[in-house]
């Protein structure tokens, strides 16, 4: 059988302007609502101390400060304090000579700016008090639109478009040649367990997902002819025992929880893997000092908003995967800034 086919040109830079209007919000929300330049005008101020300033929790604190640091306008001094750089120092404090915190809160009421103000001082994310529900995420007690048929497709199909140009670059740059059966966690759509049917004729997979968005991955194993390979299995991966599995694969899932709930799908995942095999987290990942790069740090506001989660570094998720009991490996690139990182399991 063969492989899907790679795209031939690299869609990076699409998903980067698509992201980039955050990047407005986060330096809105800043300068203007939370006066973040003003309080440091005044001397360096430690972590601890600006979080307290600004009345953030830490999630919304690391996703707007790691944000500044990767535009340059918030750095670290050599006693991991906060400081304004002197672009910043000289012309977003209200009392500098030369600010442009007026021109930039010429943007400062507009619903996406005060929308993300809303998200940063409440650390919700958009949708997660109505009966809306949150849109990408699923836990037992929380409503979500996953759960319905319609939106429920309609959200698959569009992440599955972003993991049509992906996947096949996961299974090309790091292949599973020993593994027997493959087991894809909140696999979505299934795209990135077909990936690795098409590449290897001897492997198995098992797509862990909600009813309604296993709809989407049965018509994909079809339309791949994978189908009688790919098995689609019901279940809430917080609460239900997963099946046992060579390798699990958690292909942009764990950006979608805070930590704890990490930590409790990785524990999970190890537990379901068979000795000798690996959790394999394939995702983005920040700079291990959280500050930067800055498309990421762009995209951490859009997870930051739509789920419970937010960008991590390959740091971070090298430390759920050590405390869950596996050996992190190194990172393997694939494309749109995600990479393949693997936690393996022992044989004794």
């Amino acid at each position: 059988m063969n492989e899907l086919p790679i795209p031939s040109t690299d869609p990076t830079s699409i998903f980067e302007h698509f992201r980039g209007a955050h990047g407005t919000e986060l330096l809105v929300a800043a300068t203007c609502h939370f006066g973040l330049f003003d309080k440091l005008s005044e001397g360096p101020l430690a972590r601890g101390e600006l979080k307290e300033a600004l009345d953030l929790k830490e999630r919304s604190f690391i996703v707007l400060t790691t944000a500044l640091q990767a535009m340059g306008l918030l750095q670290k001094d050599r006693s991991e304090r906060f400081i304004a750089p002197p672009l910043a120092l000289e012309h977003l404090p209200s009392n500098s000579d030369f600010a442009v915190n007026n021109y930039i809160g010429l943007a400062a009421d507009s619903p996406n700016v005060l929308a993300m103000v809303e998200r940063l001082r409440t650390n919700k994310p958009i949708d997660s008090e109505t009966e809306e529900g949150a849109a990408f995420i699923f836990k037992e007690g929380k409503e979500s639109k996953m759960e319905g048929a319609e939106e429920a497709r309609r959200l698959t199909l569009s992440l599955a478009g972003r993991a049509n140009n992906v996947a096949p670059h996961l299974a090309a740059n790091y292949p599973l040649p020993n593994a027997k059966c493959l087991l894809d966690v909140a696999g979505g759509s299934g795209i990135y367990s077909i990936a690795y049917l098409r590449s290897n004729p001897e492997l198995r997979a098992i797509v862990f997902d909600r009813p309604e968005v296993l709809k989407v991955a049965e018509e994909f194993a079809k339309e791949h002819q994978v189908a009688d390979r790919l098995q689609l299995m019901e279940g809430d991966m917080f609460a239900d025992p997963l099946p046992s599995c060579d390798v699990a694969l958690l292909s942009n899932v764990l950006h979608d929880w805070d930590i704890p709930d990490c930590e409790t799908i990785v524990q999970h995942c190890a537990d379901a893997v068979n000795p000798g095999g690996e959790v394999l987290i394939h995702d983005v990942f920040l700079d291990d000092e959280l500050d930067g790069p800055l498309p990421i740090a762009l995209y951490s506001a859009s997870l930051f908003s739509l789920t419970e989660g937010r960008a991590y570094s390959a740091k971070e998720y090298r430390e759920m995967l050590t405390k869950a009991g596996l050996q992190p490996g190194k990172v393997t690139p694939t494309l749109v800034h995600c990479g393949a990182l693997p936690g393996c399991k022992n044989l004794h």
